[in-house]
């Protein structure tokens, strides 16, 4: 049996300003869900996340569900 995981990849580039910005993606692995469940249950607990809440409107964020 798998267990859910998450990863994150973090990524430096130009901002609308000519400066520099950070950007997010997460990938989620949620075992014996569908991708439907797997990225509303994603969603939901990026809506809560302490992390998330910290940096939200300041980088962009990208959340996704991958089965492996």
């Amino acid at each position: 049996m798998t267990d859910s995981s998450v990863g994150a990849r973090v990524s430096i580039g130009k901002d609308e300003d000519g400066g520099f910005g950070l950007a997010v993606e997460i990938e989620v692995v949620i075992p014996h869900l569908d991708q439907a469940q797997a990225q509303q249950l994603a969603d939901k607990a990026h809506a809560s996340c302490p992390y998330s809440k910290a940096t939200r409107g300041n980088i962009e964020v990208r959340v996704s569900v991958s089965e492996d």
